[in-house]
């Protein structure tokens, strides 16, 4: 049987009982099942508080549905995810239970119907089918009590700062590298919220002012969608595409100074050629600092995390090291989240017609100054010429 593909305003219009089929796409790791799952597929997750990030980039693979073994709202924060798909008009199973990852397998066809998944007669799992007015109740409830987190949120990232104060000022070693920094900006991208339409938004200071492009992690695969090459690669290379490992960027391994290196293995059996940079905090804060040692004249961040929302995202309790590091960094750092709402672009009726007056004049120059337009023209004379001549004469 093969999967039956949905256009998502189709989705949307079918009655909720209505079963939806698809090849079925497993993965424990949202962000690397997006990479993967194909336009008209199932995609099987195990993702609780499912992210804005994660969801939008199913959306775009183009999932006809979601299956969550987890909970997509456990109501800790109010993360936007689940309403992302559901939006798009793609079912969301919510809550299956997490066996449904081991009794799932890639390439299974599968179907969603009476809020549960089956295989052929088989019902792997039962959930509960969120819809737009449940996930916003739950919105809701997660916003009245968001509270609580916010004091967790706020405590673990004082207790950080108290550790980390004293080494935030402290001289950090960057690699020889190839590409020149000093003296010059420097892009840093992120794969996080609005990144795509920040980016875009930034095109016209891109062509201007060519800066380093400093990709970190998936922003490699950001910046080659739109049709630019990371110059510096730097993460823990957990999310690259096999496109953006091999792209010709120089790979810079971030390294934690108790010694973690989570990407190491990865490097190590590519067999690709890196360095290391060793910096405390996120990847994002390392590719700043990074640049800001090499002597950035100014670093402009794309996609970065700045809200508390945006950290619990990506399954942080804190942003010590993120406020620290901007701290450090000071006037040099620009951030561009929401550049692209700075100004809309709205045509106004005068401009229209200025715009439609001034090609019309430009037309009748070019009339006026051809030849054949000049030969019309004394032709005309002529003819009137007579005329008048005639009329004179009757009179």
């Amino acid at each position: 049987m093969g999967a039956r593909r949905l256009r998502r305003r189709d989705v949307a219009a079918t009655d909720e009982r209505a079963p939806v089929i698809g090849i079925a796409r497993v993965g424990p790791r949202t962000k690397d099942l997006a990479k993967r799952v194909q336009r008209g597929e199932v995609a099987i997750i195990n993702h609780q508080d499912l992210d804005r990030v994660a969801a939008e980039s199913l959306v775009e693979a183009g999932v006809v549905a979601v299956v969550n073994a987890a909970e997509s709202i456990s109501g800790r924060y109010p993360n936007s995810g689940p309403s992302r798909i559901v939006a798009a008009g793609v079912p969301l199973l919510d809550e299956v239970g997490p066996g449904v990852m081991d009794a799932v397998h890639d390439g299974d066809v599968v179907e969603l119907r009476d809020g549960a998944l089956w295989r052929g007669d088989e019902k792997l799992a039962v959930g509960t089918p969120l819809h737009g007015d449940d996930i916003e109740q739950r919105m809701e409830a997660a916003r009245e009590g968001v509270g609580e987190e916010l004091r967790r949120f706020a405590k673990n990232t004082l207790t950080y700062i108290d550790d980390e104060a004293a080494i935030t000022f402290e001289p950090l070693t960057v690699p020889p590298l190839r590409t020149k920094i000093r003296g010059r900006h420097a892009l840093v991208v992120v794969r996080g919220h609005d990144y795509k339409h920040d980016l875009a938004a930034l095109r016209p200071y891109i062509r201007q002012f060519r800066p380093v492009l400093i990709a970190v992690d998936g922003g490699a695969d950001a910046l080659l969608e739109v049709g630019l090459t990371p110059d510096i690669i730097t993460g823990d290379f957990d999310s690259l595409s096999e496109a953006a490992m091999q792209c010709g960027a120089e790979l810079v391994h971030h390294v934690h100074p108790d010694g973690r290196a989570p990407g190491r293995e990865t490097l190590v059996a590519s067999n690709l050629k890196y360095q290391e940079f060793v910096a405390e905090g996120m990847s994002e804060d390392a590719a700043m600092l990074m640049a800001y040692e090499a002597g950035a004249s100014l670093i402009v961040a794309v996609g970065s995390h700045t809200t508390m929302v945006e950290f619990l995202d990506k399954g942080r309790r804190g942003m010590a090291s993120t406020f620290l590091t901007r701290l450090r960094l000071g006037p040099v750092l620009v951030d561009a989240k929401g550049v692209n709402r700075l100004y809309e672009s709205r045509v106004r009726r005068r401009d229209l017609l200025l715009l439609i007056a001034s090609a019309l004049l430009v037309v009748v120059v070019l009339a006026i100054v051809s030849d054949p337009f000049r030969v019309f023209l004394h032709g005309f004379q002529l003819v009137f010429s007579d005329f008048w001549q005639t009329v004179r004469g009757w009179l």
